[in-house]
């Protein structure tokens, strides 16, 4: 990877692409399963999302791999994808963008108002 394709972010749109196109060779519960999948699993990518490419990529393997053996989308993951998900980001309660902003953000506004009231 280099420099430019770094900072541009072409290298995750061709991860993204190949990672859309094995799906698409999925049967249909399990293309439904994995839309859940990612929507659960997008609130713990980082700003850049590079940090949930592999985690995408080994869910999608473990799909590929149980669609290719006969096992229904519901034996493979049960009733709870969300509880999937978490499990896979880091288990329940892990930060999300969201969580790691608002904690940045809290920390420069107290910073400031220190500086104010000091």
């Amino acid at each position: 990877m280099n420099f430019w394709e770094t900072i541009t972010g072409g290298d995750l749109t061709s991860e993204w692409k190949a990672l859309e196109a094995r799906a698409e060779a999925l049967p249909d519960d399990y293309r439904a399963a994995w839309e859940q999948i990612k929507g659960h699993l997008l609130p713990h990518t980082g700003f850049t999302g590079r940090n949930l490419t592999p985690v995408l990529d080994a869910a999608l393997g473990l799909l590929e791999v149980t669609a290719a053996d006969g096992q229904s989308v519901h034996e493979v993951l049960g009733d709870d994808i969300r509880g999937f998900c978490a499990a896979l980001a880091g288990g329940e309660g892990t930060r999300s963008c969201r969580d790691r902003w608002r904690e940045q953000l809290n920390r420069n506004v107290a910073r400031k108002l220190g500086r104010l009231g000091g």
